[in-house]
């Protein structure tokens, strides 16, 4: 038994024909059906009765599952049900709304919108059925002027979980249901137009209206450029203002007719791809420092307000953000009219990705077999609903100057329908470039205009970009996985961008963590009753948290992306003006000469320097001296906004404390040795090779045992490491979380205490054998000098230094060093060297899986309790509530125990954070893998 809704061949009925999207004002009526509605749930459609008795209430727009009704589901490649397409299970879940509207003069044509609905809907006027629609994140309208009265009427709405077009909307994120974008009534004139098409460009504005009506132009002051009576028009503006994302200018188009008043907004931008490969707009080469966007929110699933949306752009305009990709479908309209209003490059994406296919079969490799006619790209009889789903995409939004590129999709393989999508889209012939990755993947690449790429190495991508035979732009339409703390590459790629020309920029997946709040917990895939098949969570890899708070991740994003680049030779700083379209003019230039945090002079300068431009400026620097570091630090502002910021190391004279060289009074025995001074006595154990304990001024400072460790808590990017096989901890193999120290033996002599020792994962060799040689002079100073032989074949270490467990009320800390917020050696650009203040509590960081935070590179001193750190040359640190055990354990955040004591790490070295939870592997230059180590 197939039913209606299963046949890809009919995929709706009663539904209008895609138009370009607007609200028409002016006589014609708008009534947004917004608010609570009825609503009965039954888990089978064919549950649902005649006549419903019953009725709960739910808020339009909603998913019903963030309301209670159904199971919450997060799945990323898999299906959530067999791959047999065109089925859906025979327990199909449906959700029924239902709600009242009132025409009080019923006039003209009255209209239904759907502006976004999952997965299929059927929609009802008085009792009479009106149509159907699938294509859940594509706009749908129905004319209901037959079925419709003067004064009271009724609207039914039923919506089912699954149909045939689900197979085609297989995107990473939790799978939701219900009415989940505005739909509204329209009552417009009888003869009303329909579609209008707004092209500028080469000066001219061709408006086509289809129907005879008052055309008009304006410019952004609203002056009026042109008016005519007629069904086109075209205006030629004399010295038209450009549009780009860096300087929006906006023009308007009215058209009325009968009293209707239909308003576009336009801009002049061209698009064009030079000889050298770049993305010329306007004429000008343009890098593209993009992010990935889904429409997520924590409490409403798929439902973004308005608000939310508007915040969600002016974040990343905040973070020098300047392209989005609609992954993996259209947005919202409102979200383009922001995108054109605030100025971003748009790659619009049609609502297609049937990632699961290639799970269809067990034990298969990763491959897009789109040779076979079971995927539905290859499927002849898919070809109308994939060239559909496009024609709707394309449609409604054309008329965005933000849209400078046209996407089939996402990973779905590449076949006879695809380019048959594409064949379309390049009959309209409307400047625009046509992206598909999976062409790319396919080496087909002359279909489209830019060879796009997902997650490739940094060696992989400069190869590429050498190749004589890849005669198109370099897209990479996603990279630098945000889940987690990271990325950690994102500056690497983006100088990569820098270095070549046909290297036209990237889009980071993804813009925010995709959570569902469950009694206060973010929650993934398998948190949930009934979930079949999960990928835990994959769904929290955004550059921002779920709530759009920043994290070390977000700002080296933002520093990645930052129009400025310094650098300083002999005293001279030379400025590079890293903007598309904006002279430094418009901005404010400041640099600030700073010894161990102090300023010793400031200046603020006006810079005449055009985009792409350099200039150098001859610095006044003084003789400086300083005990841990002098530096210049540039800040560039706009709009009273900090959006860039570089620092350069200074020459510097170094003022070093005198440390006595008398030892320490000791004893020993057996098991210990005591040593004692002026205002302390610590206790080393031969069996540990370590303190166990440090008192100073009669207090005990210590929790338990100083140990030498090379754990951390993974993050995601070492977690989730991804095969055929499934995913992995990188380090798994040594076991580094099970640690064994082994003490061979442990001697002092005149003073100093030797140790001879090694470090070993349970059941494995020891990947580590040392030398520790510990001082203590008679003022309580100790120097650790740490000498190390890593064994040849043990994989790179997550980190190597030294644990201290310092009591609870020791949790306030300076340092000088890489900060204010957590940096790791492939993510610091963001970070700033100075003279910090923090707490242990202040330093956690709420990753939604708990994981490896808070880390400090560069640093050169910590003061934390009453003791003070200072390495031979800077180290790492952290400080924090809890050990690594306790956050490598948890689960969720709700999960963390904190062990009572302030733990803090002293490290020579923390291997970087990376992007391999879905890209390449940390780099080798980040890692930690030498085999011998001197920490001192």
């Amino acid at each position: 038994m197939k039913r209606i809704y299963e046949n890809p061949q009919k995929t709706s009925q009663g539904r209008l024909n895609p138009r370009s999207y607007y609200i028409p004002e002016g006589k014609s009526e708008y009534m947004l059906l917004n608010g609570e509605w009825n609503f009965a749930y039954f888990g089978r459609d064919f549950d649902v009765p005649e006549k419903i008795e019953k009725w709960d209430k739910i808020p339009v727009p909603s998913c019903w599952q963030t309301e209670g009704y159904d199971k919450v589901n997060y799945t990323n490649i898999n299906f959530p049900y067999p791959c047999d397409p065109p089925y859906a299970p025979i327990d199909n879940p449906c959700g029924v709304y239902e709600r009242e509207f009132d025409i009080n003069n019923l006039w003209g044509k009255i209209y239904f919108v759907l502006e976004g609905v999952s997965s299929c809907a059927f929609v009802y006027i008085n009792d009479n059925e009106v149509g159907f629609t699938q294509g859940s994140h594509l706009q749908a309208e129905f004319d209901i002027t037959p079925y419709v009265k003067q004064g009271k009427n009724t609207i039914r709405v039923k919506v089912l979980k699954w149909c045939c077009g689900s197979y085609l909307e297989d995107q990473d994120f939790f799978r939701m249901n219900g009415i989940f974008r505005d739909c509204y009534i329209l009552q417009r004139p009888e003869d009303h137009v329909t579609d209008v098409t707004v092209v500028s460009e080469k000066g001219t504005v061709k408006v086509n209206a289809g129907k005879t009506a008052d055309i008009s132009l304006f410019d952004a002051e609203g002056k009026v450029l042109g008016t005519t009576n007629a069904s086109q028009a075209e205006f030629k503006v004399e010295n038209p203002i450009l549009w780009n994302a860096e300087k929006p200018y906006l023009y308007t188009v009215k058209i009325e007719r009968d009293g209707e008043i239909i308003t576009q907004k336009t801009g002049f931008c061209t698009i064009e791809i030079s000889d050298k490969y770049e993305l010329l707009i306007n004429g000008v080469s343009v890098k593209l420092h993009g992010v990935n966007h889904h429409d997520t929110d924590p409490d409403n699933g798929w439902c973004q307000t308005n608000e939310q949306l508007r915040a969600d752009l002016e974040l990343m305009k905040k973070l020098n953000i300047n392209c989005i990709r609609t992954s993996h479908y259209p947005p919202t309209p409102y979200f383009l009219e922001l995108c054109d209003e605030m100025g971003f490059y748009v790659v619009l994406e049609t609502d297609i990705e049937t990632h699961g296919f290639l799970r269809r079969f067990a034990n298969v490799s990763y491959n897009y077999d789109s040779e076979s006619t079971d995927w539905p790209g290859t499927n002849p009889e898919r070809k109308n609903e994939h060239v559909e789903r496009m024609q709707r995409a394309v449609l409604r939004d054309r008329n965005h100057v933000s849209i400078f590129m046209w996407s089939t999709g996402n990973e779905s393989g590449h076949g006879p329908n695809h380019l048959a999508m594409i064949e379309w889209v390049r009959s309209l012939k409307d400047g625009r470039l046509v992206h598909c990755e999976d062409a790319s993947r396919k080496g087909i690449e002359g279909r489209t205009d830019v060879f796009s790429w997902m997650y490739p190495s940094m060696e992989w991508l400069e190869k590429k970009a050498n190749d004589e035979n890849c005669k198109q732009p370099i897209f990479l339409c996603e990279y630098s996985h945000a889940m987690g703390n990271g990325p950690g590459d994102v500056c690497d790629y983006a100088e990569l961008f820098y270095k070549y020309p046909n290297l036209i920029g990237g889009c980071v997946w993804e813009w925010a963590d995709h959570v569902v709040m469950k009694d206060g917990v973010q929650c993934y895939g398998g948190d949930f009753e009934g979930e079949l098949t999960n990928d835990e969570n994959f769904c929290c890899d955004g550059m921002v948290f779920s709530n759009r708070q920043l994290k070390a991740g977000s700002l080296e994003v933002k520093a990645a992306y930052q129009p400025m680049y310094t650098e300083l030779e002999n005293g001279t700083l030379k400025i590079t003006n890293r903007y598309d379209f904006t002279n430094y003019c418009d901005c404010e230039f400041k640099y600030v000469i700073s010894a161990d945090h102090k300023t010793v002079c400031e200046k603020t300068v006006t810079l005449n320097l055009a985009a792409h431009e350099t200039t150098e400026l001859k610095l006044d620097i003084p003789e400086l001296s300083c005990e841990y570091g002098a530096f210049v630090t540039c800040y560039l502002y706009k709009d009273g906004e900090e959006v860039a910021h570089t620092q350069h190391e200074l020459e510097a004279k170094l003022v070093k404390n005198e440390i006595k060289n008398t030892p320490a009074d000791y004893e020993e025995d057996e098991l210990n040795i005591y040593l004692k001074g002026e205002n302390f006595s610590y206790t080393f154990s031969k069996i540990y090779g370590n303190f166990t304990s440090m008192i100073k001024n009669g207090a005990e400072q210590l929790d338990g045992l100083v140990e030498l460790t090379a754990w951390r808590a993974p993050t995601d990017n070492d977690k989730l490491v991804r095969t055929l096989w499934g995913n992995y901890n990188i380090w798994q193999g040594e076991n580094f979380d099970t640690q064994f120290n082994r003490v061979y033996d442990c001697e002092i002599k005149e003073g100093v205490i030797t140790v001879n020792g090694s470090l070993a994962g349970v059941s494995r060799q020891p990947y580590c054998k040392y030398i520790l040689t510990v001082k203590v002079n008679c003022d309580g100073v100790v120097s650790f000098d740490l000498d190390a032989d890593i064994r040849e074949n043990v994989i790179w270490l997550p980190r190597l230094g030294f644990e201290f467990k310092f009591r609870k009320e020791y949790s306030d800390f300076t340092y000088f060093g890489m900060g204010p917020h957590e940096c790791y050696t492939d993510m610091r650009r963001s970070a700033l060297y100075g003279l910090w203040e923090s707490n242990s509590e202040k330093e956690y960081v709420n990753y939604v899986r708990p994981q490896e935070y808070g880390n400090h590179y560069g640093v050169r001193m910590l003061n934390i309790g009453e003791f003070k750190f200072i390495g031979n040359n800077v180290f790492e640190s952290r400080v924090s509530d809890y050990d690594s055990w306790a956050v490598s354990k948890a689960k969720h955040t709700n999960e963390i125990v904190a062990n009572g004591s302030t733990n803090v790490r002293i490290d020579y070295k923390v291997s970087g954070i990376g992007s391999g939870s879905c890209g390449p592997l940390t780099a080798p230059k980040y890692r930690l893998d030498e085999k011998k180590i001197s920490f001192k």
